[in-house]
């Protein structure tokens, strides 16, 4: 797992979507060969769709031959309703850039039967050959998508129940009124992000501090259901200097100083996007790290 550190929200948001940009780009996709992209809910990735919108327009990304899944959706909420996520994803990215609409998949949380809509959801995922990119964000509990604590790590799309905490953090959304939150959505489950064949998540603020702890420095939990990234070959996390605040300082250094061998020992030519090392600058040890002497920061590192 991987831990990418910067300074603030618009930082993180400004890393995120170059790097979905030059996943999507680096993918070539086409009709039969598509990049299937997971995305989230919430307000957390509003400026990384403003970001992808804005690389769209400019012509550096086409969504021609991407298909989306989003997380989730309230049961008995409209389509139509402002708040729905059905309107969420319209309003702050599909609406503005070129997807096609045969290759927008968002649940129902209006079918009559919710089961069957959420078995319909997963055999679709399989049917396009899987989810290459999972992008998520997490709740100050720890959640991925409506994937609440105590939920199964091998859950799929289903019905959920919503803790009352996250029904007080919506209200936000509904005048402040927990009475017009819906209590029940639909969700991917967190088997469903698992199974995809990379997962981005979006860490910011304080708020979210114990909760990056508890994934990075604690072991998988089924209460802190972000904890299972730690199982996944290919996840990352994107967070701020403040969502860090609950992690020890070594931690911190730790994750830092990778990125600093990598960007300034390395060279970033010689790493792929998802952090595999193609080659070293040259055959002789030495001569990759330049004159062979780490900086001081990254050589006083090394003794820990």
């Amino acid at each position: 797992m991987r831990l990418i550190i910067r300074d603030d929200p618009k930082a993180v948001a400004y890393y995120t979507a170059n790097y979905v940009r030059q996943r999507i780009n680096e993918f070539k996709p086409t009709r039969k060969r598509p990049f299937v992209l997971g995305l989230p809910t919430g307000s957390t990735p509003v400026e990384v769709y403003w970001h992808l919108v804005d690389y769209y327009k400019r012509g550096e990304v086409s969504f021609r031959h991407v298909i989306t899944f989003s997380m989730d959706e309230y049961v008995g909420l409209p389509r139509s309703h402002p708040e729905s996520y059905c309107a969420f994803m319209h309003r702050h990215l599909y609406d503005h850039i070129n997807l096609r609409p045969e290759n927008v998949h968002m649940l129902d949380g209006n079918a009559d039967d919710l089961a069957a809509e959420c078995q319909r959801y997963e055999d679709k995922i399989k049917e396009v050959g899987g989810i290459e990119l999972f992008l998520g964000g997490i709740g100050p509990d720890g959640h991925i998508a409506f994937n609440e604590p105590g939920s199964s790590l091998e859950s799929v799309t289903r019905v959920k129940t919503l803790a009352y905490e996250t029904v007080l953090a919506n209200a936000r959304f509904f005048g402040g009124d927990v009475n017009k939150v819906p209590k029940l959505a639909l969700t991917v489950g967190v088997g469903t992000v698992r199974a995809a064949r990379e997962v981005l998540l979006i860490i910011t603020g304080a708020h979210k501090a114990v909760a990056l702890a508890k994934c990075i420095e604690e072991g998988v939990n089924h209460m802190w259901t972000v904890s299972v990234v730690q199982l996944h070959p290919s996840a990352m996390i994107v967070c701020d200097e403040d969502a860090t605040l609950e992690l020890h300082v070594k931690t911190v250094r730790y994750f830092k100083s990778i990125e600093q061998v990598q960007e300034q020992l390395i060279g970033r030519q010689h790493i792929g996007l998802k952090g595999s090392i193609s080659k070293l600058a040259s055959s002789d040890p030495a001569d990759s790290f330049g004159s062979g002497v780490l900086p001081p920061a990254a050589a006083t590192a090394s003794k820990d």
